[in-house]
């Protein structure tokens, strides 16, 4: 059965049961609502932006956020890591039973624990998710190293065993997001089969390498390649960094949208931008003030009263690494930010390149970093 009828089947089977019954809630119209909502969203012709889901950055607080700045069309929960003993972990059940988006929002899961995927699965479809995610790209050693994220792509017989073990226990949409292989992208034509053959309902590729992490060029080949095989739609994520490189992107991938990360925490405008480009309007620029604004927004949504301050602080500056690249050119702010203890230096540090009210474009400066730097290599 061709799987966007079998969820339509799902949601409307829903509303057959409760017809005759008391109203819904508002809890149980999002649960019934939300594979609809993204059904409907990759049937529409407009390109689909997506929220790239990013570990300890893309939490509740963090989506509320971004939601107020024009916010993207679909969301993904950080991952939630599964082993045999593993239970969804609170904080980030939050983000779907509370999700402040007003968007459909999918629940990833990481791990190769088949008994333990299907039972995480099984009991994420009890929550209003709009689709079950499967993490194949995640390159931290940490995960990779325990054949789980990027880690599995050295395995296509055990990503065919996962694959088809969560078909046939999702009875909703099921998506996955991937790299083009592990050190050696010439794996992904045979990735390409088990996706098709698995009747996954989007496919959203990072073109590198699990090796290659964010240094290197994006191979937007492999994402085309995918695009062109495929039969369901395809998203391209990686180096989206303006509306004018969306558009790029989108041309020569062919795909049916873009999935957006870390140019996202930078610049909480650019899904908005990137709707004004295509539709052939000037993007709207945010100036200093309004950058200003956005950092002592997000100081405050992720400040927790447990922590000291000179912690959250340290907290920001991973945010701050991302910011940083947009503001100018000489590395002097992410030098001084990153030495900040106090909310006062830090905040003195925002306003000395902040405190003005020229548009800024807030892509990427190419800065000259060490090769140790967490933004090193190929940023934009």
């Amino acid at each position: 059965m061709d799987q966007n009828h079998l969820c339509y089947h799902y949601t409307t089977g829903q509303r057959h049961r409760q017809s005759n019954a008391r109203p819904r809630t508002h809890q149980e119209k999002m649960h019934v609502d939300a594979p609809a909502q993204f059904n409907a969203l990759l049937r529409r012709p407009a390109p689909v932006l997506a929220l790239a889901p990013m570990q300890d950055v893309t939490d509740l607080p963090f989506l509320r956020l971004m939601a107020q700045y024009g916010g993207a069309d679909l969301y993904v929960t950080e991952y939630f890591r599964v082993h045999a003993e593993s239970r969804p972990e609170k904080p980030i059940l939050r983000s779907i039973t509370q999700n402040p988006t007003g968007r459909p929002l999918m629940a990833q899961m990481i791990g190769n624990d088949i008994p333990a995927l299907i039972r995480t699965a099984r009991e994420l479809l009890r929550h209003p998710v709009a689709a079950i995610d499967l993490n194949l790209g995640c390159p931290a050693p940490i995960v990779y190293r325990k054949c789980a994220g990027g880690g599995l792509l050295r395995e296509p017989a055990r990503i065919n065993a996962i694959l088809s073990a969560l078909r046939d226990a999702i009875d909703i949409p099921f998506t996955v997001k991937t790299r083009i292989g592990f050190d050696d992208p010439a794996v992904f034509e045979e990735l390409l089969p088990l996706f098709a053959r698995h009747r996954i309902n989007l496919l959203t590729v990072h073109g590198r390498t699990v090796a290659e992490g964010y240094r290197s060029a994006v191979h937007y080949d492999f994402i085309r390649r995918a695009a062109e095989t495929l039969p369901c739609p395809v998203l391209a994520n990686g180096n989206v960094y303006s509306p004018t490189k969306a558009a790029s992107v989108l041309d020569e991938t062919r795909t049916a949208g873009l999935m957006i990360g870390r140019a996202a925490i930078r610049n909480p405008w650019l899904f908005q931008q990137i709707r004004q480009h295509l539709a052939g309007e000037p993007p709207a620029l945010p100036t200093g003030h309004d950058v200003l604004r956005y950092i002592r927004e997000l100081y405050e949504a992720t400040r927790q009263p447990a922590f000291r301050e000179t912690s959250h602080v340290a907290r920001m500056k991973k945010y701050m690494n991302y910011i940083g690249i947009g503001i100018e050119p000489t590395g002097s702010f992410l030098h001084h930010i990153r030495r900040a203890h106090t909310e006062a230096e830090f905040f003195a540090h925002c306003e000395e390149h902040l405190d003005h009210n020229r548009p800024m474009p807030l892509e990427p400066f190419e800065l000259d970093l060490k090769a140790s730097d967490v933004l090193a290599g190929q940023h934009r």
